[in-house]
């Protein structure tokens, strides 16, 4: 049964061998050989609609991506405690030394729409429920600025205004906070829409989302 569940992936990966892989051979090489130089970080949602390389054309190697349940980013905590979002942020930054990253949440995500929902703790969600808390601020501020709007407008709205607490978030890590204030590293909040393919970014000096082409 677990086979046939996932035969349609075990039959890509044999396309993947066969076709992709072969065509680019010399790509994969190099990055084996010189080892990876992504110039950006992308912090998306685990959301299986959202795909980083795909919406935005990139090949192996061009994105260092982390992915996890609404995009959230928590702050920086120095304790020595389990942080893999943070410990990716980290290498990123201080390893890797991407130029850029970007946080994309998206439309219809599910992370967003939980925030509004009653949920009972159990054993088995205890850890959602705590990453879930990381979306409050967004959820606060939107509900004060759509305040009798309808329930769609309000969860676009924190859709788009949690991305820019993630990007505040960031700069609580100091090694993005230090490069940020030297310009050698961007922060970009981007907004992805499943319906028309369309990705948003926010222009922080006019605080508003503006569509990615018009950049």
């Amino acid at each position: 049964m677990i086979i046939n569940n996932i035969k349609t992936l075990i039959d890509g990966h044999s396309d993947f061998k066969s076709v992709k892989f072969k065509n680019n051979k010399e790509r994969f090489k190099h990055l084996v050989e010189e080892g990876q130089d992504p110039k950006a970080l992308f912090i998306g949602c685990s959301d299986s609609r959202v795909m980083p390389a795909l919406i935005t054309n990139s090949k192996p190697g061009d994105l260092f991506i982390i992915r996890n349940i609404g995009n959230f980013v928590a702050p920086f905590n120095p304790n020595q405690d389990y942080h893999a979002t943070a410990s990716a942020i980290e290498y990123a930054v201080s390893v890797l030394e991407v130029t850029d990253i970007i946080v994309c949440g998206h439309s219809e995500c599910g992370a967003i729409s939980a925030l509004y929902k009653k949920i009972e703790p159990t054993d088995e969600n205890l850890h959602t429920i705590k990453w879930l808390e990381l979306g409050e601020s967004a959820k606060r501020s939107a509900l004060l600025s759509m305040r009798g709007k309808p329930e769609k407008e309000i969860l676009h709205y924190t859709e788009k205004v949690s991305v820019i607490f993630q990007l505040e978030n960031l700069l609580t890590y100091p090694a993005v906070k230090r490069r940020v204030e030297e310009g050698s590293l961007f922060l970009h909040g981007w907004h992805y829409d499943l319906k028309d393919g369309k990705i948003e970014y926010y222009d922080e000096e006019l605080y508003e989302f503006k569509e990615l082409s018009e950049e």
